[in-house]
């Protein structure tokens, strides 16, 4: 059964010092700033990160690199108008990047749930990021061998949940949330709603199977979705086959 935290600062507790950590967002689209600050709060330092960004501006991922409890950050796009924590960080040799390309690393997570020990691409073959891995000639194109990225612990952020932990995500605040979720051993995520009823089984992202811990947290766009939820709940399945 999943635990349902009371905070967000109760649902991170057993992050550890060295722990890696997957981030859910695209910028600040479906960040889970309230567990970030939970963990930041907590003390865990010599983090490895997972993430899209490095962070923007003076919050969430961008304060962790600030306070300086990020050893290393894997991401696709660590530079930004607004990513002036991490680009003081790198220049002085405070943190470690691991650059990968966007489709890689939504593959690298997916592979680490699924169980898969490495693929084949040809993104990034032949240039710096293909330096130390294993090539191949498949059909006459070079491909290079990824790995799964596995993490301790996902911190992801979705919009209604059910006692059962399963989740559903408001529009692109989905993003890396799904495979996050599978590649963990443990996944925190925060939540808009918990519902006292099963959720549509036909509208569920992740399954419960996926989710260790829940805490409510009300966003400012928390009313607005619920309206959206109730409306989409409210149709039939004849109006659905209708449709």
């Amino acid at each position: 059964m999943t635990e349902i935290a009371q905070s967000a600062a109760e649902a991170v507790a057993g992050i550890e010092d060295g722990s890696t950590v997957l981030i859910g967002g695209f910028g600040n689209a479906g960040q889970p700033m309230e567990l970030i600050d939970a963990l930041l709060e907590g003390g865990a330092t010599g983090l490895t990160v997972v993430n899209n960004n490095a962070g923007q501006g003076d919050v969430g991922l961008a304060r962790l690199i600030r306070e300086g409890r990020v050893a290393k950050i894997i991401c696709s796009f660590p530079r930004q108008s607004d990513s002036w924590h991490f680009d003081e960080a790198y220049r002085v040799g405070r943190i470690e990047l691991e650059l990968v390309p966007q489709g890689n690393l939504a593959e690298r997570l997916r592979a680490a749930g699924a169980g898969i020990g490495g693929f084949f691409t040809p993104t990034g073959y032949g240039t710096a990021l293909a330096e130390g891995k294993e090539t191949r000639m498949i059909d006459g194109r070079g491909h290079v061998l990824e790995t799964p990225i596995h993490a301790d612990a996902a911190l992801i952020k979705a919009f209604a949940a059910d006692a059962w932990g399963n989740l559903v995500y408001r529009k692109t605040a989905r993003n890396f949330g799904p495979v996050m979720a599978t590649a963990a051993r443990r996944t925190i995520a925060q939540v808009d709603e918990i519902s006292r009823e099963p959720l549509d089984p036909e509208v569920i992202v992740t399954p419960g199977i996926y989710t260790d811990v829940l805490v409510r947290i009300p966003s400012a766009s928390g009313h607005r979705a619920a309206r959206e939820r109730a409306e989409h709940a409210s149709s039939t399945p004849a109006e659905g086959d209708r449709r």
